[in-house]
């Protein structure tokens, strides 16, 4: 999968970040080594040690490549939408629409589920601060046009929402079916949305 290059990364290590995106999405990451990944990325072994100087770093940061690639699709989604309520609920979804369909992602789910939380949070939880910040700077456009008080906190509440997200995807749901575009909204309506809301004094 191609995609532009990433604030901060060359060219080498994009090519790397996307062959090694499509070695693990093939084969697997446990069964993937870093020559694997080098061959696939057309460059040398040691061109790859010399960025990332362990497999669980490479994989660390290819997932992180790849969550970068959702913003755009994220943005798209809550183009036609009227309202805030409306941009909330959709984006609920579509952030775990996204997600789960991501091939890459996804193989992790099934595969290796410890692999995929330590890459999302074994990075002293920037992933997660990189997602939250650009929740926060959506939120911080809806309360500049005034759609959101000015009492509510939208770093804040951009973090609870991202790890509430984050949590129906690395922990499996009994109750909601992530499958149900329609029922995650509902979700996103009852719990997210009061979060934009006054506080009662």
């Amino acid at each position: 999968m191609t995609s532009a290059i990433p604030d901060g990364v060359d060219e080498t290590t994009d090519r790397i970040l996307v062959g090694a995106s499509e070695q693990f999405r093939r084969f697997g990451v446990q069964r993937s080594t870093m020559e694997d990944v080098a061959k696939r990325s057309g460059v040398s072994r040691i061109t790859v040690y010399r960025r990332f100087a362990t497999k669980e770093l490479l994989v660390e940061r290819t997932v992180q490549h790849e969550f970068r690639n959702f913003f755009d699709e994220f943005v798209g989604a809550l183009a036609g939408a009227t309202t805030l309520e409306e941009r909330v609920e959709l984006g609920f979804a579509t952030s775990l629409r996204v997600v789960r369909s991501n091939p890459l992602i996804n193989a992790l789910f099934v595969a290796d589920n410890d692999m995929l939380l330590s890459s999302v949070v074994g990075d002293d939880g920037n992933t997660l601060a990189t997602v939250a910040r650009f929740l926060g700077g959506q939120l911080r456009r809806e309360q500049e046009a005034g759609n959101i008080d000015s009492t509510i906190d939208p770093d804040l509440v951009a973090e609870v929402m991202v790890r509430v997200c984050t949590s129906f995807l690395l922990i499996p749901s009994h109750k909601i079916d992530l499958d149900d575009e329609a029922q995650l909204r509902s979700v996103a309506r009852t719990i997210l949305v009061p979060m934009l809301r006054p506080h009662p004094s």
